[in-house]
């Protein structure tokens, strides 16, 4: 089998992140995000697209949002530059994905459905270290002792975007922007379902079984 492309789609909290390690593991692909795909890109020339800053970098430095016409360009660079992927994290909204539909052809489209109650007892749950980063769940994958890092001894917190009402906020944003997103790969059949709410192998199991019968 040929290195497959494929898209996964989720909300914050969903299990995008575990499932793509799941993915790249599997057949060999690159884990494609926006994040680590602007990182990597900080210094790219943009300057022919009439933007305000003439690299990625620019909008970034300034704590600003990168606009879409930037992003389009880094995933596709980053697209052409993989040999088979997993895409995580893009699109956010119907102009990305038709965008998408341009540059690239799809083998797999994958969304982890999970409850909204889940979700945000997922996130609120998380704490991370202060002091080396670690990540622990209170329920799902809790410290030694309470509050306290197993690795360093440093104190363990909850970031602000962890936080209830930032949570709620987050996935109303997601519903908003990204519904469109799915109901574009719904419409034309192209979309398979995965339960997302199971332990993390069960997931896997579903959506491994899902990719093996697309490509």
């Amino acid at each position: 089998m040929s290195q497959p492309n494929i898209l996964l789609l989720g909300p914050p909290g969903a299990g995008k992140g575990t499932q793509s390690s799941n993915i790249v593991e599997e057949y060999g692909v690159d884990h494609v995000t926006t994040g680590d795909a602007l990182r990597s890109n900080k210094g790219m020339d943009i300057s022919d697209l009439d933007v305000e800053y003439d690299t990625p970098g620019g909008f970034m430095d300034a704590g600003e949002l990168v606009p879409d016409e930037v992003v389009n360009e880094i995933v596709k660079t980053a697209l052409q530059e993989a040999d088979g992927y997993v895409l995580d994290g893009y699109p956010r909204n119907l102009d990305q994905a038709k965008y998408l539909d341009e540059i690239t052809e799809l083998d797999v489209v994958a969304l982890l459905e999970v409850p909204r109650e889940e979700l945000v007892e997922r996130l609120t749950g998380r704490r991370i270290c202060d002091e080396c980063g670690t990540n622990y769940h209170v329920e799902f994958s809790p410290p030694e002792e309470a509050g306290v890092c197993d690795k360093c001894g440093g104190e363990l917190i909850q970031r602000d975007d962890d936080t209830e009402e930032t949570v709620r906020e987050r996935l109303n944003v997601f519903d908003e922007n990204t519904q469109p997103v799915i109901d574009h790969y719904d419409i034309r059949d192209e979309l398979v379902r995965i339960d997302g709410e199971g332990a993390p192998d069960e997931v896997w199991e579903e959506l491994h079984a899902a990719i093996e019968d697309e490509v």
